[in-house]
This record gives C-alpha cells, structure tokens and sequence, in this order.
C-alpha cells in the first residue's frame, strides 16, 4: 500500500511539471507578460500549471476579514458638519484588552476648564508588538478601531518607523467601506445609520429638545389665548370701581334703590347706588363734627 500511494503521489507532481509547460506554449511562452491580463484566469479555479503570483507587481485580494495593523476610524474629510472627527474617545478599552500592550492613549483636557474632552490628543502603536490579534477592534464600543489589509509595512528604522501615531492610524470612515464593504454595512445596520454613536445620540437629543420648545410654545400659546377674553372684564371692574369721596360729593346722588327691592335682588347699578349714597352721608357726618 505504501509503495502504491508513493506511485500515486509522484504521477500528481509529474502531471503538473507537464502542465506547466503545456500552459506556458498555451499562452506562447507570455504566460507572466505584463501585457497579457490573465491574473485572474491564473489563480482560478480552472488554472493549471504554476500558480506564481509575480510579487509585488501582483497582488492577491485579501478578504475582507484579513486582520493586520489597527487604525482609527475618522470622520471623512468631507463630512459636512464634522470633518475628520475622531470617533475615538480615548475611553482605554483598547489599550486595557491588548494583549502585548503595544497601545499606548493620551487623554485630550480642554484648554481653559481643564475637563477632560472625549477624544484622543495622542494615540501610539508599536506595530513591531502588535499581534494583530484584533481584540481592540472586537471590543472598542464605538466601531472607533479597525484591522487595516495593508500589510507592506516593512523599514529599515525600527525605533521610529515602527510606532505609529495618531497621524499614521487616522483613515477616513470611507477608507473602511472601501476594504469591507459588506462588514461596513453589517455594523451600519447593528448601529442604526451611518454616523457615530455619539452622532446619533445627538441628533436624537436635538430632535427631542425641539420637540419640547415646540410643545413649551404650544403650552404659552394656550395660556395667552385662555387670558385674552378676561382681559375685557378686567378693565370694566377697574372702570366701576368705587371713586373717592372728594369726587362723590360733586356729583348729584344716585336714583334711591327701588322701594321694596332686597338687597340681593337688586342690581349692580343699584347696589352702586347705595353704597355711593352711604359714603356720601359718611363724609357729610364727618365735615360736620370737624366743623
């Protein structure tokens, strides 16, 4: 049986030495010419012969869950409110989960209250450490991390090169469409839009801060319009009120109430009457006891 499978696996390799070049008289000895564009036909399923790729003029797509160095995700540079925005907020997840704790975060302050602000001033990576394991992608809270398909990184400066910053990781929000699209809008679908958490919970409380000026509005407007119709009966109570005895005395008194009338069956002309009447006999008693 051994000698069998031997037999068997030498006839597979001859094969293939043969078909290398049946494939190459195929293509008239221009199998790996630049000017024939037959890549994809090579590393098909259909292929036969030498499955070279000439490295670096050709390249294999790498799919779409290929992880290598992490960058950060940034607003792109056209948004039309926040250009270039970090959606990290330096919240040190990443850097706590690393596993060779290659990350290394410096928290922004602002300038004048000294309160911290969300967002990184400084963001270090040694991509020499890197594992490219991907657990700060997997675990940042804010899709802010992603594992990037550029994996051409090689110098020949290590201590400076080889750590990147805040400059070196910022790649625009497109950038990350670009590389997975289909990953892009599975996370689009998990978050709700498009935006960034951070930008959606503020349109959200934007949204719900109008809504209560609006309804704040709508409260004043009833109020007005319920005071409205008391306004007019406010100005003729004033108009009625009582006047001051010095006036009382220069005007003629009032028509006596209706002789048998009770006092709640009269009406508020003569119940005005009356108590003008006794206010003017009140200050007729007092002149004459002063005089």
């Amino acid at each position: 049986m051994n000698g069998i499978g031997f037999v068997k696996g030498m006839l597979v390799t001859l094969r293939h030495f043969v078909n290398t070049y049946v494939d190459d008289l195929r293509y008239g000895f221009r199998k790996y010419s630049p000017d024939v564009d037959n890549f994809e036909t090579r590393q098909g399923t259909k292929a036969e012969g030498a499955f070279t790729v000439q490295y670096p003029e050709e390249k294999l797509a790498m799919p779409e869950r290929f992880r290598f160095v992490p960058f950060l995700v940034v607003n792109d540079y056209d948004h039309p409110e926040a250009p270039g925005k970090d959606w990290c907020t330096s919240c040190g997840i990443c850097a706590k989960v690393c596993p060779p704790q290659c990350i290394w975060i410096v928290r922004s302050n602002d300038p004048v209250t000294g309160r911290p602000v969300p967002e990184p001033e400084a963001f270090f990576i040694d991509i020499d450490i890197c594992m490219n394991c991907g657990f700060c992608a997997e675990f940042c809270p804010f899709d802010a991390i992603k594992m990037d398909h550029d994996y051409e990184l090689s110098s020949y400066d290590r201590t400076t090169n080889h750590v990147f910053d805040k400059q070196k990781l910022s790649k625009e929000f497109k950038y990350w469409k670009t590389i997975a699209p289909t990953r892009a809008v599975e996370e689009m679908q998990a978050r709700g839009g498009w935006e960034h958490k951070d930008a959606q919970k503020a349109a959200r409380r934007g949204g719900a801060d109008a809504g209560k000026d609006a309804k704040r509005e709508e409260v004043r407007a009833r109020k007005a319009e319920a005071a409205a119709p008391t306004a007019a009966p406010a100005a003729e109570a004033v108009a009625e009120a009582p006047k001051p005895a010095a006036e009382v005395k220069a005007e003629p008194a009032a028509a006596p109430a209706a002789e048998g009338a009770r006092p709640w069956e009269e009406s508020h002309d003569q119940r005005e009457a009356r108590k003008q009447a006794a206010l003017a006999r009140k200050a007729a008693r007092a002149a004459k006891k002063d005089g």
